[in-house]
């Protein structure tokens, strides 16, 4: 039981140190971003009508009815997207945040390993693609679905896609060198 929690604890900071590298020190972060033209008229736009109600908006609003016709109808003649919105006063990279996707991944990391150890899957390389096919399935649920319903750019997707992917990959090949033989 100790091997597997250090296993899934080393695994979840080999995740986190590859996408550190993937968002810092790689132009990954950044891929299918793009800056908004006349930023300063959008911004003071966005907050003379949102002030300090920070949120998620997807525009235009469907409306309380539902009325799907209508709604049909503002997609034909209005841009639409997704707007995450925080008001003044955001700090980038805040610790908190760093600590919150450290846990997240050791987490993420932690239940692979413990998935692994249910199986009967030997060999350091089969480990290391069961921690990939992991991979593969977690970065399907949102990324795929965000590009489907909501206009994430495929780059974007694609790249963020890959990133989770290494991600398990560096995490199973920790692992799968600590988790050496299964029932």
């Amino acid at each position: 039981m100790n091997r597997t929690l250090l296993a899934g604890i080393l695994a979840g900071i080999a995740m986190f140190a590859w996408a550190s590298i993937a968002h810092i020190a790689l132009p990954l972060g950044s891929v299918g971003v793009s800056e908004i033209p006349g930023e300063p008229a959008v911004l003071n736009s966005m907050q003379a009508a949102l002030g300090n109600n920070d949120g998620l908006y997807l525009f235009p609003a469907m409306g309380s009815d539902n009325d799907m016709t209508a709604y049909a109808h503002k997609l034909a003649v209005s841009p639409s997207g997704l707007l995450i919105y925080r008001g003044p006063g955001a700090k980038p990279m805040e610790p908190s945040q760093l600590v919150i996707e450290f846990l997240t991944e050791t987490l993420e990391a932690l239940i692979a390993v413990w998935l692994l150890t249910k199986t009967r899957i030997n060999g350091y390389l089969r480990r290391v693609g069961f921690f990939a096919v992991v991979g593969v399935i977690c970065s399907l649920g949102t990324n795929l679905s965000y590009w489907n319903w909501y206009g994430f750019p495929a780059s974007y997707t694609m790249v963020y896609m890959m990133i989770q992917v290494v991600q398990f990959i560096c995490a199973g090949l920790v692992a799968a060198a600590m988790i050496r033989k299964l029932a």
